[in-house]
């Protein structure tokens, strides 16, 4: 098709005289089939995927997948291959933005409707960052059992048939929401109701201000009455291409007045506001529980028309074998891609085929490391990292996954902050698990001021947060920003 331009080329892997299939040019997609002699069944014994993957340039946004294609119809051509194929399994490394993610996805057949249904493994394993050759692996079981090894280590375990394994679960809930149902007019789902029997307080005053003026304050000594908090600039120069036809008549920038730092303060003294003690703000009857209180409505169940059961997955067999990516990157190398019935036979392969171009690529990696320095991460930053993708991972950070991943790469670009992107992430985390075990928000700091002692017309406020924040960093930069000339368009 003409949308998967990208070259594929048949080329050695850096450092290696082992060849792989080679992506070979950037923001490109890709797609490549292998059709097998005799179709894989996976209904029967164990059943073993697994290929290598090297990203020789990283990968900041792309997959590195294959897709294990299912029998197609009658008359179709393999040229025909592209991202609309049906497939039984997706599985291998995909990253970009906030998703970074080892895919495992299967496509179940619900026997009911005759509807494929694409079900993902939840929480699965972070992609490797790094530019090394990595093997995953995939274990089908017959006991329903799946495992997913990255470099011959297990990285997740999972069910079939486990809801809390797949989504949405391969067997359907027993009942659902009935569509059709409607919530009663006169279902009253409000748990409190205000007191339809209380009365406002003949001294309750809502026209009562929340401030009023501090009638005891008195003005500070030494304070400057006639002096302004600002003066023109004495050095301030009128400069010579300044044309008065074309830019108005030119006045010398403002500086702080120097007289007014030694004092308590210049200008009109006015007298502070302080809380008013009778403010007592609009009245609002008191709540109370409501006698029609009949709970949150929900539509009553209904059996589930798609619902099935099984022991087991109903696979459908393997045809081919297929890459349909898209990638941000090139230099992606695919090699020694299995379909195995023993596990030993994987891992044999594995260790005869990987486990050597790894050890040379690690061996390689740890000079490069030792020569950068401080500018390279170290290994024990690698582990920082590795287990910052797996906190980024944890189901009740997903709000803020994308804002983590984001911080995440930027240590990487930068070791020497590895730090304070740990602290980052880690409040980040404790501040979530808080909210979620004790709920609510932390009480709000008061703001004090910045200038209160230079200007003690300005009242301490109770708001704080972003918009305490944005004032204070306006005012340093009012006072570290160099004067500018104005014209008379700004006066």
């Amino acid at each position: 098709m003409i949308w998967f331009v990208g070259v594929w080329k048949h080329a050695k892997s850096d450092g290696h005289e082992d060849y792989g299939l080679l992506v070979s040019e950037k923001a490109r997609k890709y797609a490549i089939i292998k059709e097998l002699d005799e179709p894989v069944t996976l209904k029967d014994g164990t059943v073993v995927l697994q290929f290598e993957v090297r990203l020789q340039n990283g990968l900041e946004c792309g997959g590195a997948y294959i897709k294990y294609i299912r029998p197609q119809d009658a008359g179709w051509d393999a040229k025909e291959f592209d991202n609309e194929t049906p497939y039984t399994i997706m599985f291998g490394p995909d990253k970009c933005g906030s998703t970074n993610k080892v895919h495992f996805i299967l496509k179940h057949k619900n026997p009911k409707t005759g509807k494929y249904v694409e079900h993902h493994l939840k929480f699965p394993p972070s992609v490797p960052y790094d530019k090394l050759s990595h093997v995953y692996t995939a274990i089908l079981k017959p006991d329903n059992e799946v495992r997913i090894l990255v470099d011959g280590e297990e990285k997740k375990k999972a069910n079939f048939l486990s809801a809390d394994d797949f989504e949405p679960a391969l067997i359907p809930s027993k009942t659902i929401p009935d569509p059709d149902d409607k919530k009663p007019e006169d279902w009253d789902e409000r748990a409190k109701i205000p007191d339809p029997d209380a009365v406002k307080p003949d001294d309750w005053d809502e026209d009562a201000p929340m401030e009023i003026v501090d009638e005891e304050a008195t003005k500070p000594e030494g304070w400057l009455d006639d002096e302004p908090e600002e003066i023109d600039d004495p050095e301030a120069a009128k400069p010579e291409d300044w044309d008065d036809e074309e830019d108005g008549e030119w006045e010398a920038p403002k500086i702080d007045n120097p007289k007014c730092e030694e004092a308590p303060g210049c200008g009109e003294w006015k007298r502070p506001m302080k809380q008013n003690p009778a403010y007592k703000g609009k009245w609002h009857a008191p709540m109370i529980d409501n006698p029609n209180y009949k709970g949150i409505w929900k539509p009553q169940e209904i059996p589930n028309p798609e619902y099935f059961e099984l022991d087991k997955p109903d696979f459908d067999p393997i045809a081919a074998i297929g890459i349909e990516i898209w990638t941000m990157q090139d230099g992606i190398l695919f090699d020694n891609i299995l379909i195995a019935d023993d596990e030993k036979v994987a891992t044999s392969i594995l260790e005869k085929t990987w486990k050597p171009k790894y050890d040379v690529e690690k061996e390689k990696e740890k000079a490069e490391e030792a020569a950068a320095g401080a500018d390279g991460l170290s290994e024990f930053q690698k582990k920082i990292f590795d287990v910052l993708y797996k906190i980024a991972d944890v189901p009740f950070l997903a709000p803020y996954k994308t804002k983590i991943i984001d911080v995440i790469e930027k240590g990487e670009k930068q070791p020497n902050i590895t730090i304070g992107i740990l602290v980052s992430v880690v409040i980040v985390f404790v501040t979530v698990l808080f909210r979620i075990l004790f709920g609510g928000k932390k009480p709000a700091v008061p703001v004090k001021p910045a200038a209160e002692a230079k200007k003690p017309k300005a009242t301490e406020t109770d708001g704080a947060g972003s918009s305490g924040d944005k004032d204070e960093k306006e005012d340093e930069k009012e006072e570290t920003a160099a004067p500018r000339r104005r014209t008379r368009r700004e006066t």
